[in-house]
């Protein structure tokens, strides 16, 4: 599994990549909205999922999701917001630009996993 994981924070980063990388998936780094587009174009193959947080310079995730929705060769692909909002309004306006699904920060790494492997139907 390739996963593409989206934070304006180093360390949730470096979180990330250590919890998934250590279940063997490998896992594409961005640090804001704008990075993200940038590495998924240039992925090959697509990430299998992408794990985006909302709130970034330059290209929020909301921003993001609109974007990655809007091409057809990423409609398939399933995002999970993670992100330490917990907000309805917040979670339903996700959900409205093609989110798949909400993590609340600070994560459980086998949660985490756990979902990944639930929406990309992957081990």
């Amino acid at each position: 599994m390739k996963v593409l994981a989206i934070d304006d924070s180093r360390t949730i980063r470096d979180m990330v990549r250590f919890a998934l990388e250590r279940e063997g998936i490998d896992t594409e780094l961005a640090e804001d909205g704008q990075d993200g587009i940038e590495v998924l174009d240039r992925l090959d193959p697509k990430p299998d999922a992408i794990l985006t947080d909302v709130n970034m310079p330059r290209l929020d995730g909301f921003g993001f999701i609109e974007k990655v929705r809007e091409r057809a060769e990423y409609a398939g692909i399933p995002i999970l917001v993670l992100t330490t909002e917990s907000a309805r309004d917040l979670k339903l306006r996700a959900r409205a630009a093609g989110a798949t699904g909400w993590i609340v920060k600070p994560f459980d790494p086998a949660r985490l996993v756990g979902a990944l492997r639930t929406v990309t139907g992957l081990s």
